[in-house]
């Protein structure tokens, strides 16, 4: 039986779950119509819809696994069911940590402005970098299986013997943890680097400015701002995603601890939702598609509530004439 604080914290995961998914669909739906549009595939919207299509993926394994650990426990003694959503689990959470880097990146090299030579590289093949980075998240994903093999082989060997996890000491098993995530930490990496390099080049164009003209923002100090936003926000929600994972990872240690876990899945959870939200508002494509989309949703509310009125109202016309 759930306490009311584990019931509140299952209910606030699922409400971000169900905004998630919203606000990841409707990425993922703004960009194919612009490609159809267009007849053409940017390579901002290839990240952006992948993103978008990683993000629902990871979502509702999140909730998935959370809901069978919670309420069917059971499900992962028999059967393999631990296994596939393991290898999902790895392919899907690369998958979407790596369209995120990718966007930083992009963003980086299309905003930022600096005269080194590998700068300058790196920007005028743009295009080459996205199957650069592709081919490392294949090495990661090479990297991973084997560790995710190993862990759910130990998993099985203390679900036959009950001595086992105390046997095996708690820097093993963060060690391994971190070899598992290895990948996905190269890739926050890249992106804090990203961010980093960015925030130089906003701060030596804002003196460049000062020194020259006046204090009013041109459009390169906007681009500039809007890609900081967008890549500090990321960074934030990372981090909290990152804790929301250590939470769960710990709750293997501690598994009757059922509150800490909830917590966890629901500080997981914030970050493909929170995010999107973000790049919706960060993105003038997807901020004009979303307020297109509540103006025509307010026009039909306000529709159907005058026809709902004029409908009572004739009806009590209609009694009133009986």
């Amino acid at each position: 039986m759930l306490s009311i604080l584990e019931g509140l914290l299952i209910f606030i995961a699922v409400s971000e779950s169900i905004l998630g998914v919203l606000g990841n669909g409707f990425i993922g739906l703004v960009n194919c119509i612009d490609c159809v549009k267009n007849k053409k595939f940017s390579m901002v919207g290839f990240i952006l819809t992948g993103l978008a299509t990683s993000r629902i993926c990871l979502i509702l394994i999140i909730i998935t696994d959370g809901f069978i650990k919670i309420f069917s426990p059971d499900m992962y003694s028999s059967g393999n069911l631990i296994d596939y959503i393991s290898y999902l689990w790895v392919i899907i959470n690369q998958s979407s940590i790596w369209f995120a880097t990718s966007l930083s990146i992009f963003y980086f090299l299309k905003i930022a402005n600096f005269s080194h030579h590998i700068f300058l590289w790196l920007k005028g093949r743009i295009n080459s970098v996205l199957p650069l980075l592709m081919g490392s998240l294949f090495i990661s994903w090479l990297f991973t299986f084997p560790q995710i093999v190993k862990i759910i082989n130990d998993n099985r060997m203390k679900s036959r013997n009950t001595t086992w996890q105390l046997n095996m000491q708690k820097s093993e098993f963060f060690t391994k943890q971190i070899l598992l995530n290895l990948g996905v930490i190269l890739l926050f990496t890249l992106c804090l680097i990203t961010c980093f390099l960015l925030i130089v080049s906003l701060w030596r164009h804002n003196r460049h400015m000062q020194l020259n003209v006046t204090g009013l923002r041109d459009p390169s100090t906007e681009a500039h701002v809007k890609a900081m936003k967008i890549l500090v926000s990321f960074i934030i929600l990372f981090i909290l995603y990152f804790i929301g994972i250590a939470i769960e990872i710990s709750c293997f240690i501690l598994p009757e601890n059922k509150l800490l876990f909830i917590f966890g899945m629901m500080t997981t959870a914030i970050y493909p939702w929170g995010h999107s939200f973000i790049l919706i508002l960060g993105n003038s494509k997807l901020k004009q598609a979303s307020l297109k989309t509540l103006q025509q949703l307010k026009c039909e509310a306000r529709r159907l509530l005058t026809a709902a009125q004029i409908h009572v109202g004739g009806n009590g016309c209609s009694r009133r004439i009986i």
